[in-house]
Protein backbone atom coordinates (compact mmCIF):
# COMPACT_ATOMS: atom_id res chain seq x y z
CA UNK A 1 0.00 0.00 0.00
CA UNK A 2 2.95 2.32 0.52
CA UNK A 3 3.76 2.17 -3.20
CA UNK A 4 0.77 4.43 -3.80
CA UNK A 5 2.69 7.26 -2.13
CA UNK A 6 5.35 6.91 -4.80
CA UNK A 7 3.14 6.30 -7.81
CA UNK A 8 0.76 9.23 -7.34
CA UNK A 9 3.47 11.94 -7.24
CA UNK A 10 5.31 10.20 -10.07
CA UNK A 11 2.19 10.20 -12.23
CA UNK A 12 1.54 13.86 -11.44
CA UNK A 13 5.12 14.74 -12.44
CA UNK A 14 4.79 12.80 -15.70
CA UNK A 15 1.49 14.50 -16.45
CA UNK A 16 3.07 17.93 -15.89
CA UNK A 17 5.90 17.02 -18.31
CA UNK A 18 3.42 15.74 -20.92
CA UNK A 19 1.32 18.91 -20.72
CA UNK A 20 4.47 21.03 -20.89
CA UNK A 21 5.73 19.21 -24.00
CA UNK A 22 2.30 19.52 -25.61
CA UNK A 23 2.18 23.28 -25.13
CA UNK A 24 5.80 23.54 -26.30
CA UNK A 25 4.88 21.68 -29.49
CA UNK A 26 1.83 23.87 -30.10
CA UNK A 27 3.88 27.01 -29.52
CA UNK A 28 6.58 25.87 -31.99
CA UNK A 29 4.02 25.16 -34.78
CA UNK A 30 4.42 21.38 -34.72
CA UNK A 31 0.70 20.87 -35.44
CA UNK A 32 0.20 23.54 -38.13
CA UNK A 33 0.52 21.36 -41.23
CA UNK A 34 -0.38 17.73 -40.59
CA UNK A 35 -1.25 16.75 -44.18
CA UNK A 36 1.70 17.81 -46.32
CA UNK A 37 4.49 15.82 -44.60
CA UNK A 38 2.48 12.61 -45.06
CA UNK A 39 2.09 13.29 -48.79
CA UNK A 40 5.73 14.31 -49.34
CA UNK A 41 6.73 10.64 -49.17
CA UNK A 42 4.65 9.90 -52.27
CA UNK A 43 6.26 12.72 -54.27
CA UNK A 44 9.80 11.37 -54.43
CA UNK A 45 10.35 12.13 -58.10
CA UNK A 46 13.29 14.45 -58.42
CA UNK A 47 13.17 17.01 -61.19
CA UNK A 48 15.49 16.26 -64.07
CA UNK A 49 18.64 18.25 -63.83
CA UNK A 50 19.75 20.47 -66.66
CA UNK A 51 22.97 18.52 -67.11
CA UNK A 52 21.00 15.38 -68.06
CA UNK A 53 18.97 17.26 -70.65
CA UNK A 54 21.94 19.09 -72.16
CA UNK A 55 24.29 16.14 -72.55
CA UNK A 56 24.04 14.39 -75.93
CA UNK A 57 23.35 10.68 -76.22
CA UNK A 58 26.46 8.53 -76.39
CA UNK A 59 24.86 5.59 -78.17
Amino acid sequence: MSIIYVLIPLSVILMVFAIGFFFWAVKNDQFDDLDSPALDVLDDDEPASKTDEETPDRS
